[in-house]
């Protein structure tokens, strides 16, 4: 895993966001060095007419808290990661999990990109640097990184990457890619988080 975090960092926090459904509990999973905290409940019929289920309708539990894992990095520091619950009821919650976030990532769905522009605009406002997940999964329809950055009106700065929240591969990469951005962000030096291998 190339990328570090600032060597008098001990801890940090990533905030793992985005819409309902998109892979967030997964990815999570995948990065925690142990079993991860989870909150997810069985929907109900409460739920029905509250929550938007378009694109995941065969989805039967949902995070009601939130998610939380930790990864100890070779260099020293620990990763704590939190991921914010999907459905619109439950953004009361989100201030206080990305309360001292070090950066985020926004995970989506390429065929439920309209879901996002909320999402992007609560890190925007809060001035925590994020990246954007596409998270590629089965059957959906592949697009360029610069056409889901003209999709969402990113900045030119903000990294769109591809993944597969399943691969522990592949979600190792994007938290590469959060960590280099969010230490660019706060150092202003783009080679910053590359200085030294973990």
């Amino acid at each position: 895993m190339s990328g570090t975090c600032d060597p008098t960092t001990t801890s940090a926090k990533i905030v793992i966001a985005g819409a309902f459904g998109v892979g967030k509990t997964t990815m999570i999973t995948k990065l925690t060095d142990r079993e991860p905290l989870r909150t997810e409940e069985i929907l109900t019929e409460a739920g029905a007419g509250v929550d938007d289920l378009a694109g995941v309708e065969q989805k039967r539990t949902t995070t009601v808290a939130l998610d939380f894992g930790r990864l100890d990095l070779p260099s020293g520091p620990k990763l704590y990661l939190f991921g914010t619950p999907g459905q619109d009821r439950f953004w009361p919650m989100w201030d206080s999990i990305a309360l001292g976030a070090l950066g985020a990532i926004v995970i989506v769905d390429p065929q439920r990109l309209g879901q996002c522009f909320a999402i992007l605009d609560f890190f925007e406002d809060r001035g925590i640097p994020f990246v954007v997940a596409v998270n590629e999964f089965d059957g959906a329809p592949h697009h360029e990184p610069d056409q889901i950055a003209g999709a969402l009106d990113l900045d030119p700065d903000v990294p769109v990457l591809h993944f597969d929240a399943r691969s522990k591969p592949a979600t190792k990469d994007v938290l590469v890619a959060v960590l280099d951005r969010a230490i660019e962000h706060r150092t202003g030096r783009p080679d910053a988080a590359r200085a030294t291998s973990p």
